[in-house]
């Protein structure tokens, strides 16, 4: 096997014997130390397995151990001891041991531990990469935008990343409710922990207790053995609320005292379960408004509101619109295995002229069925829906044509660039003014000018 394992013994017979054992019966590679101290340098070359004996010259099992951990922390330990006592067998598994073996060791014994501890560590390490995947992928620098509107939005999230603050995000339908949430919490504190989506929507009134708290075996017809609800399994992560407008009023009180006690009783049981959950909630609808209708209690909204975060449709940031189409040309066109070059000028100001009432979820199927059906190398108008062809010119930050006379397909840096040279214009010269329009910074502005060549009298 290509396992390195590492044993550690200053006895040179026992040394000899677990070698044997480990490395000609079993097939793991070994590499052997009499000391403490020489093994802790070698930690580079990344065993994954230490064998040590407690009773070391030097420093000792005990001490080594805790510097292994903070080296790395899974890296699993199994402490081997002549001592047999238990006190210190209870000390190595507090410190994160993985077993502990008095000698003589049981070999029949010591085989099976070896391989559950390499098991559970690749696991784990293949748990940290699914981990780091994730976190990748809901990082802020994967959330496509280059609309001033929402990079406050993106300045926002920040404020709540390192705290347990309760989130509120409204915004229509396809605007990334969702999206934003995970952002927060795989760049929060607690990302290494579940994050679990409950839809408030989707799921049948008289079911939705259950979903949220469990229920216990027998609690009603159906009930056929105990289930953990959404708030167990959410427990020390995130529970992600969406649609929590569509909750039935009976359920929120039950809501309300789980998120402000952090405790709760399953459907049918007496025992208080504690719970440690973030909750990030969803929605489309005004629960003002539903508060006012008595539709939505008044406190829980005031305690899901603690801190609203607004996600602005597509229609009102129109400076997102080339970026987003550009992002899903590329993105379905490797999924799709084709080589769409861009958009003909035409579709471009249609793609900007529509108002997009389901958003960005709306714009990425539009873009996949445009490459299902075209057969040219570019979109054109005519492979648009038929109500993106006949929708009328939008009022709200129609500003197409500065991009009508770039390059078909604009990269990211172009985009920002004519947004400046157009601000600029617009303010005839008043960088100050320009800079407030845009939501940048002074300096910003003054870096961007110079790093484009902007001069603010002929932008």
């Amino acid at each position: 096997m290509d396992k390195l394992i590492f044993v550690v013994d200053d006895q040179a017979p026992i040394l000899r014997l677990i070698t044997y054992w480990v490395s000609e019966k079993w097939n793991y590679k070994v590499k052997t130390f009499e000391n403490a101290e020489d093994m802790l340098q070698a930690l580079n070359l990344r065993p994954d397995l230490i064998l040590l004996d407690i009773m070391l010259p030097g420093i000792n099992g005990i001490d080594a151990l805790k510097e292994v951990k903070k080296f790395e922390p899974k890296l699993p330990v199994i402490i081997l001891s002549a001592q047999g006592r238990v006190d210190v067998a209870l000390e190595a598994l507090k410190l994160g041991a993985y077993d502990y073996f008095p000698k003589p060791i049981d070999t029949q014994r010591l085989e099976p531990a070896i391989r559950n501890a390499l098991k559970n560590y690749d696991l784990e390490k293949e748990l940290e990469k699914v981990r780091e995947n994730v976190t990748q992928t809901y990082s802020f620098s994967n959330i496509i935008s280059a609309d001033g509107k929402m990079q406050d939005v993106f300045k926002m999230v920040s404020k709540v990343l390192n705290n347990d603050i309760t989130v509120l995000i409204h915004g229509e339908s396809g605007t990334g409710k969702e999206l934003i949430a995970k952002a927060i919490h795989y760049n929060g504190i607690r990302k290494s922990n579940p994050f679990v989506v409950v839809n408030c929507a989707s799921i049948p009134r008289d079911l939705m207790e259950s979903e949220l708290f469990g229920h216990e075996k027998g609690s009603f017809t159906g009930a056929h053995q105990r289930k953990m609800g959404k708030f167990e399994l959410a427990n020390r992560g995130t529970l992600f609320l969406d649609e929590v407008g569509e909750l039935d009023i009976s359920l929120q009180s039950k809501l309300l005292r789980a998120i402000q006690q952090k405790e709760f009783e399953r459907v049918g049981g007496t025992e208080t379960i504690k719970c440690d959950v973030r909750i990030i909630s969803a929605t489309n609808r005004d629960l003002k408004t539903a508060v006012e209708t008595k539709e939505f209690r008044e406190d829980l909204f005031y305690r899901l509101n603690s801190f609203p975060i607004n996600l602005p449709p597509l229609r009102m940031r129109k400076g997102d619109v080339i970026v987003l189409a550009e992002h899903f040309l590329q993105h379905f066109n490797k999924k799709l295995d084709k080589k769409v070059a861009g958009f003909t000028p035409k579709a471009i100001k249609l793609l900007f002229d529509y108002d997009w009432p389901g958003n960005v979820r709306e714009m990425e199927n539009t873009i996949e069925r445009c490459l299902i059906l075209t057969e040219n190398d570019r979109i054109e108008a005519e492979d648009l829906p038929m109500h993106i062809r006949s929708a009328g010119p939008s009022d709200v930050d129609s500003s197409a044509e500065q991009y009508l006379n770039s390059p078909v397909v604009l990269p990211f840096e172009k985009i920002k660039e004519e947004a400046i040279r157009h601000a600029i214009k617009v303010t005839k010269g008043n960088i100050l003014e320009a800079a407030k329009k845009l939501k940048l910074g002074r300096a910003t502005i003054y870096r961007l000018m110079a790093k484009y060549r902007i001069d603010p009298e002929k932008p």
